[in-house]
């Protein structure tokens, strides 16, 4: 059991520089505390650190400096002697973000500030107080649901799987952090489908039966961590004055992500204050299902009308290019529902900091082999232009679609790491190299070794196949290597953060800290991820693959909310890339299959085919548009819902109008085109412009000028041959 858990952190102690080499002393920084800690922020950044009192919240869009901006409010605050740095209490929502912000804490030297996520924090309060409060010892934590759920079915004698059980345990936890019970959750939970295949009030029984079987265990879960917390505050005034008069600033991160029990918890550490500061953005809610909800960070102006509001939208990670195509992607929508304040609802408009870079690449495959392989061939071409393999990331819907990604990398012998696998720190080359590093602590302090950390690391790590060049061959060996490589990296970037006198010791209580947190350093691989787990990540060079109906938006997302919320994973998904964006998808599964599948409905009006330019344009002046395609299925009427449908005018469900001769001869044509420039087939027409072409059949070049898909290059290059086919293919 935790006792100190309202007493200053322990950190390590000062170490000697008896091991350091002599160098000269730093000169003495003589600017003022506002320089220091203040003198880099932009003017908006600038605004959120010094602003130190009273309620204040922070809309930041994605790659805003939001983290910055707080931890140096935080350190500001510190600093001039605002804040006591054991009574605030920053939180956030992983144990990654939680490190990252403490390693930052340190650098600004307020390493004595606690960062936690809820759960954490909740729980060393509930050690601490358990025995006071509730008497006894705590009860177990229990990991994983899987096991308990899995033994409440059996004893209501309802069959399962592994699916329905993850399916169920989802529920169960989005139950309890909207902070429903077995006995109000059937009321409450209408419209949510069925859950694991079961009827809602199944699922209800379920739900009790798996609290009695922890009950009869002794444990709890994590949920129960924040409940139980949330009901000793609500009924014990002497632990909530305790926990009141211990915490009196509070920062909370990513506050659009918030659940209702988390909400309460907050609310209860507050007890009426209002030393808060908040910082989110709604458009990047995508944890609904969780029990995430913005109206929180949406109605905290209501909820607090006097409070200080900065607007964060200088975008310091992404080109113009993909800036832009973020913004549009949210354009004409309100992001996180109907407020009393319309801008609040409104997507923040980012505006890029960055030179220009290459424009987004929009690329249709043939089916999901052909995509992968694709894609492996432009990661291929990136890699060999000098982009590191860790600053590429392919990101796809669910996780079901990395085989066949996982298949082409490794296939072009290109290493990947695939988050959410096994963790960083479980890996045994890292444990022994841990191990190995620790022990030689000692022997570096008693021969005073004067080599600098990198080295010494280097050579520490050496006995386990660390060399300086990565080695040729994949598979183990490689991926062995990208471990021992990425602790190595980690060392040379904490000299340079946390300066010369960082030494070996520290190194090793940094991994350890590190460890326990799951903050893993940077591994050289291509990185393949969920668009869900790539929340809160950055890489030079994104690929966003599987963009069709059906992934992006997910299938049974069948409501306007969820489609929304589909709508801003994928905004999630463009703001990860710095400078090189890819966006694809397949007409087909399989190879040789039914060419079914349309473009993602988010991708229309971005894709340049979309809205293609006029073919005769005046030298000097501006591209004019072409006439917007109709709205409407000139043959029945109803609305067209894809890009490809309005370049024919018409729905899929109404038969085509072409001539089968002319469409075959077209496409044969298109397919001796494509193999004679060895390019896919698509790059030539998509499918959709040749039915557009068959259906109208053009005479002249200026009326191909007119369908959509056909612009200036593509006339210019094919519009005589496409002509001379259709005038073969009438006298067949």
């Amino acid at each position: 059991m935790n006792t100190d858990i309202f007493q200053p952190s322990a950190f390590p102690p000062a170490q000697s520089n008896d091991s350091v080499p002599e160098t000269e002393p730093p000169a003495p920084d003589n600017r003022s505390l506002e320089e220091r800690i203040l003198g880099g922020l932009d003017a908006e950044q600038r605004e959120v650190a010094s602003t130190l009192q009273g309620p204040i919240c922070v809309l930041a869009g994605a790659g805003t400096g939001k983290t910055r901006a707080i931890t140096h409010r935080i350190a500001y605050g510190v600093h001039s002697g605002v804040y006591n740095p054991q009574r605030l209490l920053a939180v956030t929502f992983t144990a990654r973000a939680a490190a990252e912000m403490r390693s930052r804490l340190r650098d600004l030297g307020v390493g004595n500030v606690q960062a936690r996520t809820f759960h954490a924090a909740a729980l060393r309060q509930l050690q601490y107080f358990w025995p006071q409060a509730v008497g006894g010892v705590l009860p177990n934590l229990l990991d994983h649901k899987a096991q308990m759920i899995a033994e409440a079915a059996r004893r209501l004698r309802l069959s399962t799987d592994r699916a329905s059980i993850r399916d169920l345990a989802s529920e169960i936890e989005w139950a309890k952090v909207s902070m429903l019970t077995p006995a109000n959750y059937l009321e409450k939970a209408q419209g949510r489908g069925t859950p694991g295949g079961f009827d809602l009030t199944a699922v209800a029984r379920v739900f009790q039966s798996y609290e009695d079987v922890k009950t009869d265990r002794n444990v709890i879960d994590f949920e129960d961590v924040l409940l139980i917390t949330v009901g000793i505050l609500q009924e014990d005034p002497k632990v909530a004055a305790t926990v009141r008069e211990q915490y009196r600033h509070f920062v909370v991160d990513e506050y659009q992500d918030v659940s209702p029990l988390q909400q309460r918890l907050l609310e209860l550490w507050l007890g009426g204050r209002d030393e808060l500061c908040v910082v989110g953005d709604a458009s990047q809610t995508i944890y609904s299902f969780t029990g995430a909800s913005p109206k929180h960070l949406l109605g905290f102006k209501a909820q607090y009308p006097g409070a200080t509001v900065v607007k964060l939208i200088r975008d310091y990670r992404s080109t113009p290019q993909v800036v832009k195509l973020a913004n549009e992607l949210l354009a004409g929508r309100r992001s996180g529902g109907p407020v009393a304040d319309a801008a609040w609802a409104s997507p923040l408009q980012l505006v890029a900091q960055r030179p220009p870079g290459p424009v987004p690449v929009f690329t249709e495959c043939s089916d999901d082999e052909a995509e992968a392989a694709t894609v492996a061939v432009k990661v291929r071409g990136l890699l060999d232009a000098g982009t590191p393999a860790s600053q590429v990331a392919v990101l796809f819907r669910t996780n079901g679609q990395s085989e066949a990604y996982e298949q082409a990398l490794a296939s072009a012998g290109i290493g990947y790491q695939l988050r959410g696998g096994e963790r960083f720190f479980a890996r045994k080359e890292v444990r022994d190299a841990i191990l190995q590093l620790r022990a030689a602590t000692r022997a570096v302090a008693e021969t005073a070794s004067p080599e600098p950390l990198g080295q010494l690391v280097r050579d520490i790590v050496a006995s386990l196949g660390y060399t300086e060049a990565a080695p040729h061959s994949g598979g183990a060996l490689r991926e062995r290597w990208e471990s021992l490589a990425a602790l190595v990296a980690l060392a040379d970037e904490l000299v340079i953060s946390r300066g010369i006198q960082f030494t070996l010791s520290d190194f090793v209580n940094e991994l350890q800290e590190r460890s326990l947190a799951q903050h893993a350093p940077t591994v050289q691989g291509v990185t393949l991820a969920s668009l869900h787990a790539a929340k809160g990540l950055e890489w030079d060079a994104v690929f966003l693959v599987g963009l069709s109906e059906g992934l992006m938006p997910i299938s049974f997302a069948d409501s306007p909310e969820s489609v929304d919320e589909e709508r801003r994973l994928l905004y999630v998904g463009i703001t990860r890339a710095r400078e090189h964006l890819f966006l694809s998808w397949s007409t087909a599964r399989t190879p040789g299959g039914r060419a079914n599948r349309k473009p993602s409905r988010f991708l229309d009006g971005l894709r340049p085919d979309s809205v293609a330019s006029s073919s005769v344009r005046g030298k000097g002046t501006a591209p004019r548009r072409k006439a917007a395609v109709p709205a409407t299925c000139r043959v029945c009427g109803t609305m067209l819902s894809s890009g490809a449908e309005r370049k024919v005018g018409r729905c899929n469900q109404c038969p085509p109008s072409y001539e089968e001769q002319t469409f075959d001869a077209l496409r044969q044509w298109r397919k001796d085109i494509a193999l004679e420039a060895d390019v896919p087939a698509f790059v030539v027409f998509t499918d959709a412009t040749l039915t557009a072409i068959a259906e109208a059949r053009p005479e002249s070049l200026e009326q191909l000028a007119k369908l959509p898909g056909v612009g200036p290059s593509k006339l210019e290059k094919y519009g005589e041959a496409v002509l001379a086919v259709l005038v073969e293919s009438t006298t067949l």
